[in-house]
C-alpha cells in the first residue's frame, strides 16, 4: 500500500509509522529523515536547502519536493511505502500525484490541547532513544536511563506549530477527503490501540 500518514504535530505518526514498519513491512519515508541524509551528505540539494535553513528561511517547496521525488523513484510499482511530513500543503499534494497513486491518506485526529498536554511533557532517553512522558516517569521505562526534554518541546513552539499545522496542512483534509482517499483515526488513546485501529482500516480497506 501506498498511504500518506497526516495529523498535527504530536499527533503521533512516528510512532504509528514505527509500528507498520516493523509489522507490515511498509518503507517509512520521513522528511525529517530525507533532510538530515541530505544535509550529512553534502548532496547538492542538500547544499541548496542549508542555504535557506541557515538564514533563518523555510526551505521552499521545490526543494523539498526533488527530495520525495529522488526517494520515491527508488521504490518499484509494486512497493509500499508511508510518506510522513509530506505533502505539508496543496500544492505539494498536486505535485505528488503526478509521482505516484496513493492507496490510501490517514489522519490522526487528536485535539490540540491534549497535544499542547503530549509535547511538553514529552521526554527522551539519552541511552536508548526511547520516548515517555515526565508525567509517568522520571527515568526511562524501558532501560532506566536518563531522560532529556528537547528544546522545542515548549507550549509556546508547540502552539507555534499547530498554527502552521492549521493555516498550512489542514486544508489537505478537505483535498484528500474529495478525492475518497481520506480515513480518519482517533488518535488520542494508547499507541498500541491507536496501531489496533489502523490495522483494522488497513484489513477493511483490502476488503
Amino acid at each position: 500500500m501506498k498511504l500518506v500518514l497526516l495529523g498535527a504535530p504530536g499527533a503521533g505518526k512516528g510512532t504509528q509509522a514505527a509500528l507498520l514498519k516493523e509489522n507490515h513491512g511498509l518503507a517509512h519515508i520521513s522528511t525529517g529523515d530525507l533532510f538530515r541524509f541530505n544535509l550529512k551528505n553534502n548532496t547538492p540539494l542538500g547544499l541548496e536547502a542549508k542555504k535557506y535553513m541557515d538564514s533563518g528561511q523555510l526551505v521552499p517547496d521545490e526543494i523539498v519536493m526533488k527530495m520525495v521525488s529522488d526517494k520515491l523513484s527508488e521504490f518499484k510499482n509494486d512497493e509500499g511505502f508511508m510518506l510522513d511530513g509530506f505533502p505539508r500543503t496543496v500544492a505539494q499534494a498536486e505535485f505528488l500525484e503526478t509521482k505516484t497513486k496513493l492507496d490510501g491518506v490517514i489522519l490522526f485526529k487528536i485535539a490540540d490541547e491534549v497535544i499542547v498536554k503530549r509535547l511538553t511533557s514529552r521526554a527522551i532517553c539519552k541511552d536508548c532513544g526511547n520516548v515517555t512522558s515526565t508525567l509517568a516517569h522520571d527515568k526511562c521505562p524501558s532501560c532506566g536511563g536518563e531522560l532529556y526534554k528537547r528544546d522545542d518541546d515548549n507550549e509556546v513552539t508547540v502552539r507555534s506549530r499547530l498554527k502552521v499545522f492549521h493555516e498550512q496542512t489542514e486544508p489537505l483534509i478537505d483535498f484528500y477527503r474529495a478525492k475518497g482517499l481520506l480515513y480518519e483515526i482517533d488518535a488520542d488513546k494508547k499507541p498500541e490501540e491507536v496501531f489496533a485501529s489502523v490495522i483494522e482500516l488497513l484489513h477493511h480497506d483490502k476488503n
